[in-house]
């Protein structure tokens, strides 16, 4: 059964997103251009500043596509590795998680 339009799709991080995954997780959101987005972040362990930068790129992208592009679950790594370079996910994060 297909997925509705409107529904996010699901998008899980893999657990080390650092260099060598960048063009990885650029390719993979590419694929995803058009279509609502609810990442996964649950199992990232290590998150480096060059997978955050198409993190945001692609949220920036979604918003200005008119398109929801969630982090619907975050691990504490993800998390405080956001904090800690001094990206504020906020407006991103799923209402469930959002504090």
């Amino acid at each position: 059964m297909a997925a509705k339009k409107n529904d996010p799709g699901n998008f899980k991080l893999a657990s080390v997103l650092d260099l060598n995954e960048a063009s990885n997780l650029k390719a993979n959101l590419q694929s995803l251009r058009g279509k609502p987005v609810a990442v996964d972040a649950s199992g990232v362990e290590r998150l480096g500043v060059q997978c955050v930068q198409v993190l945001m790129a692609a949220a920036k992208t979604w918003e200005s596509d008119g398109k929801p592009f969630v982090v619907a679950k975050a691990s504490d790594a993800f998390l405080k590795t956001m904090q800690l370079i001094g990206v504020n996910i906020e407006h991103l994060l799923a209402k469930e998680i959002a504090k």
